[in-house]
């Protein structure tokens, strides 16, 4: 290929300071093509998979939302046993080279090659005569710093409006909708379910305002929802997952369907109810200010 300039990371979330280093990247060679090299699995589901983070986006969802942010090509690197032994050297002879890269950015506390030994200095070298290499740091929202990590941590507290300012959008879940224990629709709110993927960030447990929309079904807008998240205690339900009512529709059928589901505000906790009636009156309540806050 010809020249590029080239942005390494694994940019989970693909949130504003991502979009800031992409951006950066871009004006440094307006004419060349953007080329972003990220990892698949993330290398710590791979190496201590007891500590690897939940993620905020899939792989699908990352490609897109970095190409929507001006990368021309990604080029996603499958990370396994065999990638995390490569020397440094290695590294930058099978993924740079081939890249022709004129420029390339990471982040300033980028790691890279056998455990984790080559730095940006290490780069710089390995670049020298080659490649020039620039390294950022992060970027701050209302003064403070950007990160997946501080996104994960403020969808652990349900503060969705915080994760939305660091991402730059509202946070999704999408998934395709399965057979629930059908009691929603008995009570007069029928709900889309989607099952909570163990290595998928989703907010905490709770009542959260926001939107549903069917993807796959061309035109198909975003639609207004009361989202419960949980394990719903009041029938001791175990399995965790997203449950969305959409506001005065009874008639959708979306068993089978690919929806995306975005948090735009927390309502509340989860709460145990004693009866039907105190839950029947809790979620029109929950209605009645979903439809407030997302008038």
């Amino acid at each position: 290929m010809d020249e590029s300039v080239v942005v390494i990371g694994n940019f989970d979330g693909v949130h504003t300071g991502h979009a800031e280093v992409l951006a950066h990247a871009q004006s440094l060679a307006p004419e060349l093509p953007l080329v972003v090299v990220t990892f698949w699995p993330h290398p710590m589901r791979v190496l201590r998979p007891e500590q690897a983070p939940r993620l905020l986006t899939g792989l699908n969802d990352r490609i897109r939302l970095l190409k929507a942010a001006g990368a021309a090509e990604v080029r996603v690197v499958q990370f396994t046993r065999d990638t995390s032994t490569w020397s440094p050297a290695e590294f930058v002879e099978r993924i740079l080279l081939p890249l022709r890269p004129a420029h390339v950015v990471v982040g300033e506390n980028f790691r890279f090659g056998y455990r984790a030994t080559g730095t940006v200095e290490t780069l710089r070298e390995l670049g020298q005569g080659r490649f020039q290499v620039e390294a950022m740091g992060l970027v701050a929202v209302e003064g403070e710093k950007t990160c997946s990590t501080l996104i994960r941590t403020a969808l652990d507290s349900g503060e969705v409006e915080l994760a939305a300012r660091h991402l730059g959008r509202t946070f999704r879940v999408r998934g395709v909708v399965v057979v629930g224990d059908q009691r929603g629709r008995e009570l007069g709110f029928p709900t889309a379910n989607l099952p909570v993927p163990p290595d998928m960030a989703v907010p905490a447990d709770g009542v959260y305002a926001g939107w549903l929309t069917v993807l796959d079904e061309p035109g198909a807008g975003p639609m207004p929802a009361a989202i419960s998240v949980g394990s719903n205690p009041t029938f001791q339900g175990l399995e965790r997952r997203v449950e969305s009512y959409v506001l005065d529709r009874t008639d959708l059928e979306l068993y089978g369907h690919q929806i995306a589901v975005d948090f735009v505000a927390r309502l509340r906790g989860q709460i145990t109810f004693t009866g039907i009636d105190a839950l029947v009156e809790q979620m029109e309540a929950d209605v009645a200010r979903t439809r407030e806050l997302l008038a």
